[in-house]
């Protein structure tokens, strides 16, 4: 504890100035979510101020971050989608699906698992975050714009009879409740739908066309309806914002000037009483406990995002864990990573149950805290509870602030948040494989395969799809270089400088195979075929395998198979080198010493080479 406040005027102004930077970028992820100004901001105060308290990295801080909120936002369409359209109704799921990802992350913790993260390849690392940066330029069209698509007229007609369909449906479901209905409940059922007015209808068509307008798909069908009914003064307000952000740092980076563009253009808009959209209202007071997500909690809303939860908790822990490396860097410290997702996933978990969505570690606001003095995880808790000051004094200031000034920002933050560095890599990767007449990097592959159905088809899927596409050729590329550097070869032709000194009498019995990798299933093919050039003339086969650290379940059996072939062939087998984790994978299923045996496996050839000119 003493520790804590060892640093407090540097602690104090770091937590200070990280927390002045979180506040435009809180309000803009909350209102980019769906959940509006409100979440970002909670989230913000309890994931800064948690994370900071229980985490593993001193100078960490945390909040709503790009990644996070894009596939928040996904979450969120998709459950208020299932919920009629109805945000309030859905809100408890919601947030129960957040605390779940809390939770999952304390338990990543718990576990240990936070060193295994760093072993997700850099192409899906790059395409997602590349992806981030695409889904947010998409989705801030319309709102850059000033188009609002269950404003448009027009376009919300397209949907009135399919709105009048689900009017009727839900009408139909009402009465029907669990069972069937009779004759004379129909009979009212059809007299009400008679007289369903034009509003509910109209009410109807409207959620369906916000749905279809929405994600990134939405937004580029209706790019025509937005560029037709643009809003002129909010296209200047979000212009004036990105040019603003971009200037000011070209005069000084002391001052973020995210927060003097928020300042300037929103305080402009409102003393010169322009007609402007201002974002949703910040509740006044203190935060409150969501407590109906747990009366009103039910598994099977949940369930189909248990998966979902997961991965949110794992870009989580990637999020704060490569912050964390950046912190290391620049304190010359060394962070506690599994520590450090516990400390998120209490920081998730509380922000859940008080209507906060999602973050991780923050790197801009995390450099500029050490940048100011921050030293101690004191200066994350003091951002924390500055952000909760602001809530407090400023929240009906803040709800003055044009929606249009956020789209700006979060234009800035998309176009940030893109791996520019993988991206120019793109020509000069080495083009390993083929695709047809194409020929690419499988690196590139990859990065493209995540990009492309990150940005329009979904978050989750095409992480998991990069991983299994990055595993399979991985494998395919040990596999290869194994059997490349692998052979068998009769000791009269090109010897190691150890097996020069074999008896010349024997050389056209005895053959070596050398296995220069792990035997493992990408490898298996190749290691047979190896096998197959094994002459009948051979009487003895020589297997050097210090160099092969890994073998797996099924290079166990092919092994076996391999060795039953050649004693079948009346072939003495002799291992050389053999070392730990091959030999006992051998020695639990008995191919040593009923294969093998004791006598023939020998520490090194020189061993080897002394006992057979005995």
């Amino acid at each position: 504890m003493n520790k804590l406040f060892s640093n407090i005027k540097g602690d104090a102004f770091g937590g200070i100035t990280a927390g002045i930077v979180a506040l435009p970028l809180a309000l803009a992820f909350g209102v980019s979510s769906g959940l509006g100004p409100s979440a970002g901001l909670y989230g913000a105060i309890f994931i800064s101020f948690f994370a900071a308290l229980f985490g593993g990295t001193n100078t960490q801080i945390s909040g709503p971050t790009a990644p996070m909120t894009a596939v928040s936002m996904v979450i969120i369409a998709g459950i208020i989608a299932a919920n009629d359209g109805d945000v309030n109704r859905a809100l408890p799921s919601i947030l129960m699906v957040f605390l779940l990802a809390g939770l999952m992350q304390i338990g990543l913790g718990f576990l240990g698992l936070g060193k295994y993260i760093k072993y997700i390849p850099y192409p899906v690392v790059s395409g997602f975050m590349t992806a981030i940066g695409l889904i947010i330029l998409l989705t801030q069209i319309q709102p850059t714009l000033g188009y609002t698509p269950k404003n448009d007229i027009e376009y919300v007609n397209q949907f009135k009879t399919q709105g009048k369909e689900v009017v009727l449906q839900k009408l139909l479901r009402d009465e029907a409740g669990e069972g069937l209905m009779s004759l004379e409940a129909l009979s009212v059922a059809a007299d009400k739908a008679g007289r369903i007015s034009d509003e509910s209808i109209l009410a109807e068509a409207k959620t369906l066309a916000a749905k279809e307008a929405s994600g990134t798909i939405g937004a580029i069908k209706t790019l025509p309806n937005a560029l037709d009914n643009i809003n002129f003064l909010e296209l200047l307000l979000s212009l004036a914002t990105i040019f603003i952000i971009y200037g000011f740092k070209r005069i000084t980076s002391a001052i973020p000037s995210t927060l003097v563009a928020l300042i300037i253009v929103s305080s402009a808009a409102f003393f010169l009483g322009l007609d402007y959209t201002p974002i949703e209202k910040i509740p006044e007071g203190l935060p409150v406990p969501q407590l109906e997500m747990f009366s009103s909690f039910s598994f099977s809303s949940i369930s189909p995002y248990i998966i979902t939860a997961f991965t949110l908790s794992l870009l989580g822990a990637i999020d704060s864990l490569l912050t964390s490396v950046v912190a290391d860097n620049m304190t010359k410290t060394k962070h506690n990573s599994n520590k450090e997702l516990v400390g998120q996933g209490i920081g998730n978990s509380i922000a859940a149950v008080f209507g906060g969505i999602p973050g991780a570690g923050a790197t801009i606001r995390t450099v500029v805290n050490i940048q100011s003095g921050g030293k101690t995880r004191l200066s994350g808790m003091i951002a924390g509870i500055l952000l909760l000051f602001i809530l407090l004094a400023l929240g009906p200031v803040a709800s003055k602030i044009p929606a249009a000034v956020l789209s700006g920002i979060l234009i800035t933050v998309g176009i940030g948040v893109m791996d520019y560095k993988g991206l120019k890599a793109i020509p000069v990767l080495p083009k390993d494989v083929s695709l047809g007449p194409i020929k690419l990097s499988s690196e590139v592959l990859i990065m493209l395969t995540v990009l492309l159905l990150s940005t329009f088809w979904d978050l989750i899927f095409a992480v998991g799809i990069g991983l299994l596409i990055s595993c399979l050729m991985f494998m395919k590329l040990i596999g290869d270089s194994t059997a490349k550097r692998s052979n068998v070869e009769p000791l009269k032709e090109e010897a190691w400088p150890d097996e020069e000194g074999f008896p010349v009498a024997l050389k056209d019995v005895v053959y070596i195979k050398h296995i220069k990798g792990p035997l493992f299933f990408g490898y298996t093919s190749e290691f047979q075929e190896m096998l197959k050039m094994i002459p009948s003339s051979a009487k003895r086969v020589v297997f050097r395998l210090s160099r092969m650290q890994y073998m797996d379940q099924t290079g166990l059996y092919v092994m076996e198979d391999a060795l039953k072939d050649l004693r079948a062939r009346g072939v003495t087998v002799v291992f050389v080198g053999l070392l730990d984790q091959p030999r006992y994978m051998m020695e639990r299923i008995d191919i040593i010493p009923d294969l093998v045996s004791e006598s023939e496996v020998y520490e090194n050839f020189k061993i080897y080479l002394k006992q057979l000119s005995e």
